[in-house]
Order: C-alpha cells, then sequence, then structure tokens
C-alpha cells in the first residue's frame, strides 16, 4: 500500500487560511442578516471574532517561518503566492477589526440606554438585578485602586477605592460594572482589585511598590496632576479623538492595553509653542523693555553668561522590555520624546531622540552617546538640560513612542509606549543625585493613573523573592544617567538660553547664533528703541534648523571640515570664529533651505528622509570640489524656490518670546 503523499506546506497554509476566509465570511453575513443583534448574539459574535483573529495570528506565524527549504518540491512564485497569503490575512484581520468594533459600539450604546431606562422599566429592572445576583457569584466586587474618568460615552467614572460591582469581563480589558448609585458603565480592568480581604491586605502593602526603586534610583514622591487649562484640554479632546484607533488595535491584539496615542508628539503638533526654534529666541523681561536673558557684557566684547538653578547632562542608555506590537501595523520610528515638566504642565520644549534596534532584541532600544561624524544629531542620546524655573516639583518627563502605520489601511500614526516622571529635587530642594537611574514607566497618558503599559506582565509581584525579582526584570524600563557638568561644559552651556534642551552635537551652533544674536541686538543696533527689520539672513533662517536635523547636521558636518584647517591660533580668536561660521553657513545651509529640490521635511518617512539625504550629500560633494556653493547656485541644474524678503530679515518683536516663564 502506497503511503499518502504529504501535501506541500505552502499549499496546506493556503487551504487553511481559505477556510479561515470562509468562516470570516459567514460571520460578517451573519452579522448583516440578523439586523439589530440581541445581546448574548453580540457576546457569541465577538467571541467568535477573537477566536478566528487568535488563528489568523497562528496562520501569520506559521507563514513568516516557511522558506522554500521547507518544501518538498520546487514551487514557482513562491515569494509572491507567500505575500498573497499574507495580504489575505490582513484584509481577514482588519474585516475582524470592523466588526468587533461595530459590536462593541452596539454594547455601549445599549447600555446607555439601559441606564437612562431604569427608572421607567421597572420590569427590566427586575430581570436585570435577577441576572446581577446570578452573575455576582462568578463575577464579583472589585476594589478601584486609581481614579478613572469616562473618556466617551459609555464609560463609568469612579474614584481610588471605590466598590464596584462587575456585571459582564469583556475580553478586550473593558468591563462592564455598576456603582453603589446604580450607575453602569465600561472600566478598565487595569484599575481593579478584587475585594476580598487577603488580596485586599497584599495590595495595601504593596502599594508602596508602584515606584519600584532599583538602588534608591528613582525620584520619589512625584504626581503627575491633572490639567484643567484650555490649551491641555484642547490636546486631551485631539486624543481622545483617536481613542477609537487605539481601542480597535488594542482590542484585535495589535497592541498592548498599556499603550496610548502620544501626548507629547500632539502637543508638538499644536504649534511653535514646544518647539526648540521657539525657546532658542531671547525673551523679554515683564517690562517688555529690555532682553531678560541676552545681555551684553563690554569685559568680553560677547553676551554674558547666565547661570540656570537647572544645567545637567542627561545621557540616554537604552530602553527594555518594551512590548512589541503586532504584524498588522510597521514600524516607522522608535523615539523618546521628553521635556521639562512640574506635574502640571510643560515648561520647554519637547526634544526627541531616535532609538535603535537590532532585531535578535526587539524589545530593547539603545542610543549613540556623543555623536560625532556623519552620525546624525536625531540619533544623540547625550543632551543638556537647562531651565530657570523654581517650581519645587520640577522634573523631567519621558515619553517612548513609535510613529507606525497600519498595513490594512495604510494610517498613520504616533503611540506612546509608557511614559515616566523623574522629579529632579527631594522635598527639601536639594538636586538628586548625578547617576544612572532605572525608571519603570507607566501606561496610559500621564494625566491618567495606575495604567500598566503590559497588563499581561503585572508589576505586583507575589510568591517567592525570587519570582518577584524576575517578574521586576519583566517590567517595561527607561535607563538615563544625569551627569553634573565641569568647568568648561558649564560656561559653555550658561550661554544658551535659561529654558532649552537639545543635543549635546549641537551645541557648539547654538552658541555662535546666541553670539551673533547678542552683535546684532545688542552691540551693533543703532538705537535699543529700533524695532526696525533686521537684514540678517542667519537669524532669519537658524532656528528653522531644529525642525529640520538633517540639515543642522549637514552645517555640523560642513563646519567641522572647516574648523579642522584653522590654526590654533585661529581657533582662539571668537571674532574670527564667528567670521568663518558665517562664511560656512551662508555656503551650506541656507542654500540648502531655499532648494527646490530638498524635498520637504517629514517625520519618520523613510523614503523622503533618504531622498533629502541623497539631495543633501550631493550638495556637499559639489562644494567640497568647487571649494564653496556659489557654483552650485549659479548652475542652471540648481533650483531654488522663490525668492521671499523673511529669508533675509529678522523680526526680533515677531520672534521673542513675551510670556516666557
Amino acid at each position: 500500500m502506497l503511503a499518502r503523499r504529504q501535501r506541500d506546506p505552502l499549499q496546506s497554509l493556503q487551504r487553511r487560511n481559505q477556510e479561515l476566509k470562509q468562516q470570516v465570511d459567514d460571520l460578517l453575513s451573519e452579522s448583516r442578516l440578523k439586523g439589530a443583534l440581541e445581546a448574548s448574539k453580540r457576546r457569541d459574535i465577538y467571541q467568535r471574532c477573537i477566536q478566528l483573529k487568535q488563528a489568523i495570528d497562528e496562520n501569520k506565524n506559521a507563514l513568516q517561518k516557511l522558506s522554500k527549504a521547507d518544501e518538498p518540491a520546487p514551487v514557482g512564485s513562491y515569494d509572491q503566492k507567500k505575500e498573497e497569503e499574507h495580504n489575505l490575512l490582513d484584509k481577514l484581520t482588519h474585516q475582524l477589526q470592523e466588526l468587533a468594533v461595530s459590536i462593541s459600539r452596539e454594547n455601549v450604546a445599549e447600555t446607555g440606554a439601559l441606564t437612562e431606562g431604569e427608572d421607567d422599566d421597572n420590569s427590566a429592572e427586575e430581570d436585570e438585578e435577577e441576572e446581577e445576583e446570578d452573575e455576582e457569584t462568578t463575577s464579583g466586587e472589585y476594589i478601584a485602586v486609581g481614579d478613572f474618568t469616562a473618556q466617551q460615552v459609555g464609560d463609568l467614572t469612579f474614584k481610588k477605592g471605590e466598590i464596584l460591582l462587575i456585571i459582564e469581563k469583556n475580553p478586550d480589558g473593558w468591563w462592564m460594572a455598576k456603582n453603589a448609585k446604580g450607575n453602569k458603565g465600561l472600566i478598565p480592568r487595569t484599575y481593579l482589585e478584587p475585594c476580598n480581604k487577603e488580596e485586599g491586605e497584599e495590595s495595601s502593602e504593596e502599594g508602596s511598590e508602584e515606584d519600584v526603586e532599583i538602588g534608591d534610583e528613582t525620584a520619589e514622591g512625584t504626581e503627575v496632576k491633572q490639567r484643567t487649562d484650555s490649551h491641555w484640554s484642547a490636546v486631551r479632546k485631539a486624543i481622545s479623538e483617536q481613542i477609537n484607533t487605539v481601542d480597535v488595535l488594542t482590542t484585535m491584539g495589535a497592541i498592548p492595553a498599556g499603550f496610548r496615542p502620544s501626548t507629547l508628539f500632539q502637543l508638538l503638533e499644536e504649534g511653535n509653542q514646544f518647539r526648540a526654534s521657539y525657546f532658542l529666541q531671547p525673551a523679554l523681561t515683564t517690562s517688555q523693555l529690555a532682553f531678560r536673558d541676552l545681555m551684553w557684557d563690554a569685559k568680553t566684547g560677547s553676551i554674558r553668561s547666565r547661570p540656570s538653578r537647572v544645567s545637567l547632562i542627561l545621557t540616554l542608555w537604552s530602553c527594555k522590555m518594551i512590548p512589541l506590537p503586532g504584524v498588522s501595523i510597521q514600524v516607522l520610528s522608535r523615539h523618546v520624546r521628553f521635556c521639562l515638566f512640574d506635574g502640571n504642565k510643560v515648561l520647554s520644549n519637547i526634544h526627541t531622540v531616535r532609538a535603535t534596534w537590532q532585531p535578535k532584541k526587539p524589545k530593547t532600544w539603545t542610543f549613540s552617546p556623543q555623536v560625532t561624524g556623519i552620525l546624525p544629531c536625531l540619533l544623540d542620546g547625550d543632551c543638556f538640560i537647562r531651565s530657570n524655573s523654581s517650581s519645587p516639583d520640577l522634573g523631567i518627563l519621558f515619553e517612548l513612542g513609535i510613529s507606525y502605520i497600519r498595513n490594512s489601511t495604510g494610517e498613520r500614526g504616533e503611540l506612546s509606549c509608557g511614559w515616566v516622571f523623574l522629579k529632579l529635587f527631594d522635598a527639601s530642594g536639594i538636586p538628586i543625585p548625578a547617576k544612572t537611574y532605572e525608571l519603570f514607566l507607566n501606561g496610559g497618558t500621564p494625566y491618567e493613573k495606575g495604567v500598566e503599559v503590559d497588563p499581561s506582565v503585572s508589576r505586583r509581584a507575589h510568591g517567592s523573592v525570587f519570582h518577584q525579582m524576575m517578574t521586576v526584570r519583566r517590567q517595561p524600563q527607561l535607563l538615563v544617567k544625569l551627569r553634573s557638568l565641569n568647568r568648561r561644559s558649564r560656561s559653555t552651556l550658561s550661554l544658551l538660553p535659561e529654558t532649552l534642551i537639545g543635543s549635546m552635537c549641537s551645541v557648539h551652533l547654538l552658541i555662535f547664533y546666541r553670539q551673533i544674536l547678542g552683535d546684532v541686538l545688542l552691540k551693533d543696533r543703532m538705537s535699543m528703541h529700533s524695532a526696525d527689520l533686521i537684514s540678517n539672513p542667519v537669524l532669519a533662517t537658524f532656528p528653522r534648523l531644529l525642525e529640520q536635523p538633517d540639515v543642522m547636521d549637514a552645517l555640523r558636518s560642513s563646519w567641522a571640515e572647516k574648523e579642522s584647517t584653522l590654526k590654533r591660533s585661529d581657533k582662539r580668536d571668537k571674532e574670527l570664529l564667528k567670521a568663518v561660521f558665517l562664511l560656512v553657513y551662508h555656503d551650506c545651509a541656507l542654500p540648502l533651505l531655499h532648494s527646490a529640490l530638498l524635498p520637504p521635511f517629514r517625520w519618520a518617512e523613510e523614503e523622503t528622509e533618504a531622498a533629502r539625504w541623497k539631495v543633501i550629500a550631493d550638495f556637499l560633494k559639489q562644494n567640497r570640489e568647487n571649494e564653496g556653493a556659489l557654483q552650485a547656485l549659479l548652475s542652471p541644474a540648481g533650483l531654488h524656490e522663490p525668492f521671499d524678503i523673511s529669508e533675509q530679515t529678522y523680526d526680533f518683536l515677531g520672534e521673542i518670546r513675551k510670556n516666557a516663564a
């Protein structure tokens, strides 16, 4: 008897995919034919969505592991067929997502209708009470471990310590609950703990371990307060509009439950108020009759040094155990955004450093300390931090983020993978020590409390000491080092604005800009009472480099080449250095900023970044070959934007920070 021939692996997978497609089609047809579905039927369809999604994920994993070597015989167009199967699974995932979301919305709508009609429908109330008595035996009561404010219709607001009766445990992590007043709504399960005596005692004992310290290396007593001003409300509203997309991704298992739309990214999108280009400009005094942080020193013939309450160097080392998103979204950038924060408002520009990672260790992000040579400043993990804020709660707010694109829809977005607040002063007002800090990340957004990045790895370790240690090691965390300044670095940073965060590799370029500002606004201006436009292309355009880091890299590279040709005595001549810097800027940055060949800067678009760098690299090469940019500027092949007077004029009244904190 002949043995049955084993089916080819790819062919077997194709058959399983077709079976899944048929099941999804049947489920979609069933949901359409039934019209307004009963609650039990909706629950059944929702459960089947989850089960099918798990089966699809299993097939995706199996598909990724397949290779030509697995086939017993050659297969024509193998890679194309494999790609077609992957696209089919993505399509099925998207269909299940939409169905699951529509079911969830119907549940929320029905819950709201029941709540509004309880007083008028006694029979319905009696039926609900009977159901709740049955469910109470299985679901029980839970205690809230943090405050939660309803994000949308159908959510239930509650306070820490409140007792809640769980009516239904949905698999997406949002449970239906009822409070003591009889109000019902959806709540996140990460805010709950079982309300029995033993577990309650454990919770109270472990409550102090929410902010775990490694070697006493995390700041204590930090509390991120709820913002109430109109600007913050606008940001929260913008974030809430993105919640639907994030809920879909969370429901389908594409992202962990603690991921949220990025708060700091949304602030950056609101305008220039939190951009480095804004904080680089001089600030006015309260009377608005003089500059507050830009003064002239007649003895040195330069701008005066300005000490700040906070002046330090921060080194980003790494991020560990950052949960991975699912295969349905493609990550375009991994990065850390951070700013000065007092638990109530952002007090500085928001600085971004891009992380690198290795496929062998996808949960570990690393940074590049002391960027030199051709490495881009966007990767520079060495950052300076300056602030003159007198707030006792001053600290650094870190937010880990990813830029992504959904494979099924092409939709782009920015997610927070966790955040942490490092307070810079203790309760006595003494600065925290300069050392390495291992900071455990919180999930959600800075105005949420008690949310874990990945609830599947609970921070509340039970059992043996060894088990607790292993649980701590699995927590998402950020490693940073605070470095105190030596005399030289302190003197250098004191020439910068009172409040600013930036890359150490660009400090010398920022100081050139500040010195030129001092020359133009304080030394050479004909009258201190004049507010006329000033003809100076460097002052007019340099702040734009802070929003286009690749052009800043080009200037940094060109200046390093030019500086290497100077004599030692020339490098000690400050006026000569400024004059040479101006020549380099006019030869490099100024033409690039107005080149029509340079595509507009777009964050985390690989093709655009590559195209821009090619234009920049070609331009720098021509400059080296022709000893300057004149030939490239006059070449018929060079295209430039139409001339605008703003390229040449600096309007300091329009640029200065009138309301500097």
